[in-house]
Parts: C-alpha cells; sequence; structure tokens
C-alpha cells in the first residue's frame, strides 16, 4: 500500500491561504537488491521498459555476425615448433666459449629468443630466403595487392630500386602481421604460426621462420666468434712486444747486478730464481746461530740449575757410574765398619782402618762429583763461546745480504713486469687458440622439433565466436541504449522521480488497474485500486492543520492521466467518511460528469456561473449516500471568460454552506487558464501525474502556472502506476495482500 509520507529527507511547501510552512518527508528506494552499488531492481526494469529495442540490437547485431562471418575470407593458421636450450652442447671437449644463462635468467633468455622471432631482421631473411617480394601468390594468400610502379608515388620510395624497395619492405609487414609466437609457461619449445589465406603458404612460411631462425643463431655465434679472434689476434701482437721488451731488460740488470737466473725443477719448471751464494750461506749461519743459541741456553740452564748445589744432590753426578760405584762401595765399608765396632773398640786396627777405607771412599767421591760439576761449567762455557763466533759470522755475512738485497728490489720489479706480461701473453694465447679450434664447432642450441603441415581446415571465420562477440557488442550497444534512453527518458515513472525531480510530496499512488471493467475496481472496497484511494484521503487528512481540505481542486498536466477517476473516487471516499460531499464537473471545454445520470443533458455549473439558475436548481444526487454531482452543462464558447466573469468566492463560501467538502474535476492545465483561474480560489490543488506518459517538463510547467496564481499545491498522486517497471521497495508493490485479502473471502 501507498504510503503519502516517505522515509527520509522533507519537501516544504507554503500554503498561500494561511502562510504557514509544512514540512513533507523525501523517501529513497529500499536497497536489498543492491550490488556493489547497482541498483539490480532498477536495471531490470529499465531493460524491461525497453525491452523491444534491446531485442531488436541484439537481433541485428546477430544478423551482423552471421554476415560479417559468411563475408569473411577463411584463413588458415600452421604451426611450427622449436626446442630453444639454453646451452649449446660443445663439440670439442671443454669448447665451450659462449656465456652460460644462469638459471634464474631462463624466462628472460627465452622471451629474448621469442623477440628475435618475431624481429623485423628475421622476417627480412624470410622475405630473401623464399623471395616473397616478387610471388604474387603470396600478396593474394595475405589479401593485398602486390605494388606496382604506379604505387610509388607518395610513399617516399624513388630510385630505380624504389620499386624492389617498397616490395621488400610490404612483404617484411605481411610476414611480421601473419606472425604469432607463444611459449608455453614452464616450457622450452616455442610455437611459430602463420596465419595466411593459403594453406600451403601458411605452412612453408611457418617452416621457413622456424628454419631461418635456426641460421641466424649459427650465424650471429660464428659472426661474435670471428670478431673475438681478429680482436684478440692484435691483443695477442701487443703482449709479445711488451714480454719481448721486459725480458730484455731483466736480463740486463741481471748480468750488471751479477745476479744468476736459475730455471725452476719439477713443479716450478714454468718459474725462474736467481742464485746467491751470499744469501744461501746467511740462510745456514742463521740456522746455525739458532742452534747455538738454543744449545747455549741448554748448558746455562744445566750450569745455573747445579752451580750452588751440593755434589750429591746434582743429577749428572747421581747418574754417573763411577760414582754410583763408588756410593756403593762406601755402604759396603760402612757396613763392615759397624760389624767391627759391634765387636771391637775405636782403637782396633780393624774398626781404623775400615774407617781410613770409608773416608778414602769419601774423598773419592768428592774427587769424582768436582770433576763432573767442573765438566758441565765447561761445556756451558765452550757453547756460549761457539755462539757468539756464529753471531759475529751473521752479522757480517748479513751486511752483505742486505747489499745484494738492494739490488734484488730493482730486479724483482722487473721480474715482476716480466712475469705479469708472460701471463697476460699465454692467457692471450690459450684464447686465441681456442677460439681458433671451436669457430664454428658448437652445435645449434635451436632445433626443429615439428615441422608445419599445411592445415585442413580454417581457423576463422569462427561461426561460435563470431556470434559469441556480436553478442556481447550487441549487450553493450543494447546497454548504451538503454542507458540513453533512461537518461532522456522524462517520463515520472516513480514515486522517487516525483518528488526529486518535481520537489512536491506525493500523497498517493494508485495502481494500474488489471482487470477489463475498471469500474468494478473503483466499486470493490477491497481492490488495490480503492485501498490506494483510501490511503491518498487519509494522507489528505494530514496535509493540512485543518484535516481534509473543504475545497480541492484535481487537476493534471495533460488529458487523459486520471483525474477525472481520482476525484470522483476522492469524492466518494469523502462522502463515505459522513462529509456531504459536492464533485463540480469543471472542466468546460471536455464534460465527462454527466455521462454517468440517467438525464444526460442534465445542466449544472455553467448555467450557474452565468447566472441562469440557481445552485440547488442543478444539484444531482450521485446515488450515494452525502454525495453529490454538478455537471458542466451546457458548453459555453469561452470558458475562460466564463470562469473569469463572475464572483467566485462568493459561489465557493455559498457552497460551503451546503457541504462539508467542494470537489473540483478541473480541466487539464494544457496552457489553458481554466485550471489556474479555479485554483486561486480553492483551499488546495491536487495535481494527477500519470506514471506511464507523465512528461516531467509538462508537469513542472504546470506547477510553475499554479505558483503564478499562488496556489496551494498541496501534493501530487501517481497513478496507473505497474510495479514491474520499477525498482526498489515498490516494486512489491500491492504483490500478496489483495490476493490474502481475497482468499480469505473466499473461504
Amino acid at each position: 500500500m501507498a504510503s503519502g509520507y516517505p522515509l527520509d529527507g522533507s519537501y516544504e511547501s507554503t500554503n498561500p491561504k494561511t502562510g504557514g510552512v509544512r514540512e513533507y518527508p523525501v523517501g529513497t528506494p529500499g536497497g536489498e537488491d543492491v550490488f556493489f552499488d547497482i541498483d539490480l531492481r532498477s536495471i531490470g526494469a529499465a531493460v524491461r521498459r525497453n525491452l523491444l529495442g534491446v531485442i531488436a540490437i541484439l537481433i541485428i547485431a546477430l544478423g551482423a555476425g552471421v554476415l560479417i562471418t559468411l563475408l569473411m575470407r577463411p584463413q588458415y593458421v600452421a604451426t611450427s615448433q622449436v626446442l630453444i636450450e639454453q646451452n649449446a652442447d660443445a663439440i670439442i671437449e671443454g669448447a665451450e666459449t659462449q656465456t652460460n644463462v644462469p638459471m634464474q635468467e631462463t624466462e628472460r633468455f627465452l622471451q629474448t629468443q621469442v623477440d628475435v622471432i618475431e624481429s623485423r631482421s628475421l622476417a627480412e631473411r624470410v622475405v630473401e630466403s623464399e623471395n616473397l617480394s616478387d610471388r604474387e601468390d603470396f600478396y593474394a594468400a595475405q589479401g593485398e595487392e602486390m605494388p606496382q610502379l604506379d604505387a610509388l608515388e607518395g610513399t617516399g620510395y624513388g630510385g630505380p630500386e624504389g620499386l624492389a624497395r617498397l616490395r621488400r619492405d610490404t612483404a617484411i609487414d605481411m610476414v611480421l602481421d601473419g606472425l604469432t609466437v607463444t611459449l608455453p609457461i614452464d616450457s622450452r619449445l616455442v610455437s611459430v604460426h602463420f596465419k595466411s589465406g593459403d594453406a600451403v603458404i601458411a605452412a612453408e612460411l611457418a617452416n621457413s621462420i622456424a628454419q631461418n631462425f635456426m641460421e641466424s643463431n649459427l650465424a650471429r655465434k660464428f659472426d661474435s666468434s670471428a670478431y673475438a679472434r681478429e680482436f684478440l689476434a692484435q691483443q695477442l701482437e701487443d703482449a709479445r712486444n711488451k714480454l719481448e721488451q721486459s725480458e730484455k731488460d731483466l736480463n740486463a740488470f741481471s748480468r750488471a747486478a751479477g745476479l744468476i737466473r736459475v730455471s725452476g725443477q719439477g713443479q716450478n719448471a714454468d718459474q725462474e730464481t736467481t742464485l746467491s751464494v751470499t744469501n744461501e750461506t746467511l740462510q745456514q749461519l742463521n740456522a746455525a746461530a739458532a742452534q747455538a743459541t738454543a744449545d747455549r741456553i741448554t748448558a746455562e740452564n744445566s750450569w745455573q740449575s747445579i752451580a750452588d748445589q751440593p755434589i750429591n744432590s746434582i743429577p749428572q753426578v747421581l747418574q754417573n757410574p763411577a760414582y754410583s760405584q763408588l756410593v756403593r762401595e762406601r755402604a759396603v765399608a760402612e757396613a763392615r765398619l759397624a760389624e767391627e765396632r759391634a765387636r771391637h773398640l775405636d782403637e782396633h786396627p780393624n774398626v781404623q782402618a775400615l774407617q781410613a777405607q770409608v773416608e778414602q771412599i769419601d774423598n773419592q767421591l768428592q774427587q769424582v762429583g768436582n770433576s763432573i760439576k767442573a765438566s758441565v761449567q765447561l761445556g756451558y762455557r765452550a757453547v756460549r763461546e761457539r755462539e757468539n763466533e756464529i753471531i759475529a759470522q751473521v752479522d757480517e755475512v748479513r751486511n752483505f745480504a742486505l747489499d745484494e738485497q738492494d739490488r734484488g728490489v730493482e730486479y724483482n720489479v722487473l721480474k715482476r713486469v716480466a712475469e705479469t706480461d708472460r701471463a697476460l701473453y699465454n692467457t692471450l694465447l690459450t684464447r686465441f687458440n681456442e677460439l681458433n679450434a671451436t669457430a664454428g664447432a658448437t652445435s645449434n642450441n635451436v632445433s626443429l622439433v615439428d615441422a608445419a603441415q599445411a592445415p585442413r581446415d580454417p581457423s576463422s571465420p569462427n561461426l561460435g565466436i563470431n556470434m559469441l562477440v556480436a553478442l556481447l557488442g550487441g549487450l553493450i550497444v543494447a546497454g548504451g541504449f538503454v542507458f540513453l534512453r533512461e537518461q532522456f527518458d522524462a517520463v515520472l515513472r516513480t514515486p522517487e522521480d516525483v518528488e526529486r525531480k518535481l520537489g512536491v510530496p506525493l500523497l498517493g499512488l494508485i495502481p494500474i488497474i488489471q482487470g477489463s471493467n475498471p469500474a468494478e475496481d473503483l466499486e470493490d472496497p477491497k481492490s488495490p485500486v480503492s485501498e490506494s484511494y483510501q490511503s491518498l484521503v487519509t494522507n489528505l487528512r494530514y496535509s493540512t492543520g485543518e484535516g481534509i481540505p473543504r475545497t480541492l481542486m484535481v487537476t493534471s498536466a495533460q488529458a487523459g492521466e486520471g483525474k477525472t477517476t481520482s476525484a470522483g473516487k476522492l469524492a466518494l471516499e469523502f462522502a463515505e467518511l459522513g462529509r456531504k460531499t459536492l464533485l463540480i464537473d469543471a472542466d468546460l471545454r471536455r464534460p465527462t460528469l454527466h455521462r454517468k445520470l440517467a438525464n444526460r443533458d442534465q445542466e449544472g455549473f455553467t448555467t450557474v456561473l452565468a447566472g441562469e439558475r440557481a445552485i440547488d436548481e442543478v444539484l444531482v444526487p450521485s446515488g450515494h449516500p452525502n454525495l453529490t454531482y454538478l455537471t458542466a452543462l451546457p458548453i459555453p464558447p469561452d470558458p475562460a471568460a466564463l470562469l473569469g466573469s463572475m464572483n467566485f468566492d462568493g459561489l465557493i463560501a455559498d457552497l460551503l454552506t451546503r457541504f462539508d467538502s467542494v470537489v473540483f474535476d478541473a480541466p487539464p492545465m494544457l496552457g489553458l487558464s481554466d485550471a489556474p483561474t479555479i485554483a486561486a480560489h480553492t483551499d488546495a490543488v491536487l495535481i494527477v501525474i500519470d506514471a506511464e506518459s507523465g512528461n516531467r517538463g509538462a508537469v513542472k510547467t504546470a506547477l510553475s502556472r499554479l505558483n503564478l496564481v499562488k496556489a496551494n499545491v498541496i501534493g501530487a498522486v501517481l497513478t496507473k502506476f505497474n510495479p514491474r517497471n520499477v525498482s526498489g521497495e515498490y516494486s512489491y508493490y500491492g504483490n500478496d495482500y489483495y490476493a490474502y485479502d481475497s482468499s480469505g473471502d473466499d473461504k
């Protein structure tokens, strides 16, 4: 059910009679069917409104797709496959001179090879090898005309070779246009495709491109090695001259300095040394001095360890065999002495003899110990003297060696120069020999895997693909068509259009009558139309501070928008509320109310305006309680003059003494002055808009004219509303409620 007050926002309308300001909420459609800020229902409604145009565009697009498919020349695509290895196999062992591409650079390497295949230089090789510039069948297969002499004008190709160059460049461009190279992911197998109108030529050129690519790959390697050999030969000659001069300088200095050059032996045969007696002697003396110092330190330590020690605690003495033998003899003598003293006194000869023997042995022990200690001291002195002698010799020889070393510094400088020149020469010579040995001896890293065969079936035109493209194109054009139609469509179809484009509140939303008898729907109080008018009456009750306006004019911008039906239904609804209501047919040009009466010639509003009859004489009962009719008959010759000739306010005041509500079924605006004249004297104006044909420009013009007479336009009614033509919350309008009510009645 339509509501006269949308959900959010507001409009303002001024009542010229009261001076008050009313605010009307402004609604926005519900957005459940919104996808990424796109109202899908709105799009669907727009497509339904333009369905015939959309279908026509799609039919034309599909027809164009079929026609283009039939007119297209068949094209054949032949494919050859080439295997591209990252490194070439060396025919000569150790002869690989090409730079190895790192594994992480594989993709870049393969893409580079694809770019080489697609290069203009390779296309030029193909044109020359197959003589394509002079082959008429090639031009015909590619859909081009073979250039002739008359085609040279304005092309920039002049001179005797101009035609040949033009044909060559044209053939190169055609080869590049027909060539397509694909490189699958994680594969080294490159596919070379060539498209042509002739299947045989397509296969021929696909194979020629692959073959020329392999040949150009080998040619690039040979050309690069030839340049390297030429460059190395020049560098080798310069290195040889430098080595010869450095050898001469080194030999001359050796002779002048008295240095003997000695070639290396064994593993060091390629190295050279100088023979120096002084250096060898110094090395020997240094070794002897080190050994003498070590011997002296050992002897000195030995002597210092025993110099202040008693004889019987010196290790060398205790380890002496003679000393040990005397110690044993002394022990035996002391044992015998002890036995004799046990039997005899000290004065006994045996005791005295043994005592003398022990003393003698003690003296011998002392002598042996002193001699051993003296020998240690003598050894220390001898070692020290020998050390001093060797050190003196070392000092003497060192002085000679230093002099010789000064001469060797310059020798070493010259020697390093000679060795550097020799190493550079040997490196260049080795590289030069490698290049000479391996020039052209490296296998090609490109090989033909599959040769192209002449295709049996054309690759294009493809009817399925063309129809799909045509369908997509048609959908795009249809979308643009719908978009433009909607952008330039001035019809007010939805409540949002009324409120947003006109700036007036929507008080009623009347659905389109689906049945064949509109009168039955209007008389049925539970029909969608009746319920909508009841909702409109409810909204009118709250549209002013005094409730339902006592005098209400119903008009429209154009004829046929439902104003007469709306005025009659509103008058009936007012009467059913218990209000004495008068419905006046104020359309003096095309009256209709008299057609509902038994007396179709019943005079009414015109005679009252002309003063020919009183109001009571022309009032006609409607047959409904509280509802009275006043027809417009007879039709006056000048309705505008008649409406403006009398005291309209007095007439209305007289009518309001008899009725609670007076509804004027006014004529449409249509640029005439009838409706504005009536609107200037009524409490409120309700404008009716047809949802199927209501033009925004016409309605806005009508509102502007009403504003000029300070008419109180309280709102609008949207009639003939079809929910299927709109989106948002109004698309559900009346779907199930009335069906539910009817089913309940049936039960």
